[in-house]
């Protein structure tokens, strides 16, 4: 009887090691950040271990590094920050009901937003996020000396904006000014380009090639679909830089 239930326990492991393990499903995290905010490095760092060790099993997290600039003027110029990307984290501050842009602001997948050091509440949200139906995204690169990639999403029941987004996978700083003065600062898949590629509605496969300059095949290269007014991001995918 012995041999019989060892052998019946033995099947069971094989039949479970011959399931194939689930897909791991995309979320956009992104954080709002700035070198002039003493508060951000921690976050940044929080944004940098989701990104390398992607903590959560149901989920590719996928990182943004977003840099705003009305931290500018208080002594420190973030070389990364960008104006358009001041203006996403307000179309957020509509979106969610707050009382305006702060940083360090994480928000997860267009869906959750929580302040961007806050570990916990950023494991929380992504497995949340993870369990949502997600659209099909491929991308492929391809072309020598010029970069193209070839994007394809297939039909699904939610259509939106298609964005795509050029990001460096780290960058450092050394403050010289302002509230991180002295500090040496790194980051992750900083956002260098971000733009909207296209309009679709969902009911049809969206195909689109894209092109770029040699140098941008250094970046990371992401594409999303995010519904109107700064919506849910209903899928994502994305492709390392060549260094």
């Amino acid at each position: 009887m012995q041999n019989i239930a060892l052998l019946i326990l033995a099947i069971g492991w094989a039949a479970a090691a011959a399931e194939p393990t689930p897909a791991r499903k995309p979320v956009l995290v992104e954080l709002f950040t700035s070198e002039g905010c003493s508060s951000c490095p921690p976050a940044d760092a929080l944004l940098e271990k989701l990104d390398h060790s992607q903590p959560v099993p149901e989920a590719k997290i996928i990182v943004l590094s977003e840099h705003v600039d009305y931290w500018n003027q208080l002594g420190w110029s973030d070389p990364y920050s960008s104006a358009q990307l001041t203006r996403r984290q307000q179309s957020y501050a509509l979106r969610f009901d707050t009382s305006g842009p702060y940083t360090p602001q994480m928000v997860v997948d267009g869906i959750a937003q929580f302040v961007g050091s806050d570990g916990r509440e950023a494991l929380s949200a992504i497995g949340s996020a993870a369990q949502a139906e997600k659209l099909n995204i491929r991308l492929q690169r391809s072309g020598a000396g010029v970069g193209i990639t070839h994007v394809e999403i297939d039909a699904g029941r939610r259509g939106g904006g298609v964005y795509l987004v050029l990001a460096e996978n780290s960058a450092s700083s050394q403050v010289l000014r302002g509230e991180n003065q002295g500090r040496s600062l790194h980051h992750v898949a900083v956002v260098r380009r971000m733009e909207q590629i296209g309009k679709w509605n969902g009911r049809k496969p969206f195909i689109k090639d894209i092109s770029s300059g040699e140098g941008d095949l250094a970046l990371r290269l992401i594409v999303f679909v995010q519904e109107p007014g700064a919506g849910r991001i209903s899928g994502a995918a994305a492709l390392e830089g060549s260094q």
